[in-house]
């Protein structure tokens, strides 16, 4: 994997901590949601239009992780409903990447190398062991988060073959950003009963802010796909808990325990065996 490609993932997963960090702290987490992806959709629009349109044999794909962010909004919603963000983000990312490539492996019988295993169970352990400090979520936001972390690597893989059909990797991150961005507030309209209130105020330029933000941090990650094996990509994005960590220590002021700092230094040596393989 390049450094151009580590480089602009570990912007991706600052980007991800940053706007998680944002739902957590919000009043009405579904209607923060809500409005950083149809923010994301509308600032995704004009890059969809200009750019070269995916091959039609990849809109099931795009159509299908669209779909599936759906239910990852709604039971990361759930998981941040009672637990707090040092606790729930790690087991939602950290059970993504060896989920993402396990399926790489079944399905694109891609096998990661020697040093991308150690890389990828190094981030993978080393995010599981941020969880087991203070402040742990209960049975059911732990277990919300656990399926939120099988709709990331399902959406994952799925992404990750689309975007290898797609014969264009921009204009299928950008479609893929303004589908999921219309379907997530669609399902806002649909359990609420009412559009999502326009943003106003510090929390909405937070979120407005955090909708701009994320689209790109995904559509990285949708790119570094086109470029390098599924397993390491979700592996490196999912260094955002060590963003994670810095945010809730330091601006929500979570408590750091010994095993979130072991945890920490684990996903760091983990990166770089997933850079060598």
């Amino acid at each position: 994997m390049s450094p151009v490609v580590i480089g602009l993932l570990l912007a991706s997963a600052l980007i991800h901590a940053i706007w998680n960090a944002i739902v957590r702290n919000g009043r009405d987490r579904f209607w923060s949601i809500a409005v950083i992806c149809l923010v994301g959709a509308i600032a995704a629009l004009p890059f969809a239009l200009a750019l070269s349109p995916p091959d039609p044999q990849s809109w099931p794909y795009l159509i299908l992780s669209s779909l599936l962010q759906i239910g990852y909004s709604l039971f990361l919603v759930r998981a941040y409903r009672d637990g707090e963000l040092s606790s729930v983000y790690p087991i939602a990312r950290g059970s993504a990447p060896l989920l993402v490539t396990l399926g790489a492996a079944l399905f694109a019988r891609e096998l990661p190398s020697t040093a991308g295993l150690a890389g990828i169970a190094g981030v993978s352990s080393g995010i599981i062991l941020l969880a087991l400090g203070g402040n742990r979520p209960d049975l059911k936001s732990a277990a919300a988060a656990f399926v939120t972390g099988i709709f990331i690597a399902s959406y994952m893989v799925v992404d990750g073959f689309g975007v290898r059909l797609s014969e264009s990797a921009p204009g299928y991150a950008a479609w893929q950003a303004v589908t999921a961005g219309l379907l997530i507030p669609l399902s806002f309209v649909i359990i609420r009963r009412r559009a999502p209130a326009l943003p106003r105020g510090k929390e909405g330029a937070l979120v407005i802010g955090a909708g701009i933000l994320g689209t790109l941090g995904y559509c990285i990650a949708i790119w570094a796909m086109s470029q390098s094996a599924m397993g390491g990509v979700s592996a490196i994005r999912e260094t955002s808990i060590l963003f994670a960590a810095l945010i809730g220590t330091f601006v929500l002021r979570e408590k750091m325990t010994v095993p979130k700092i072991l945890g920490a230094l684990m996903v760091t040596a983990g990166v770089i065996c997933l850079s060598a393989g």
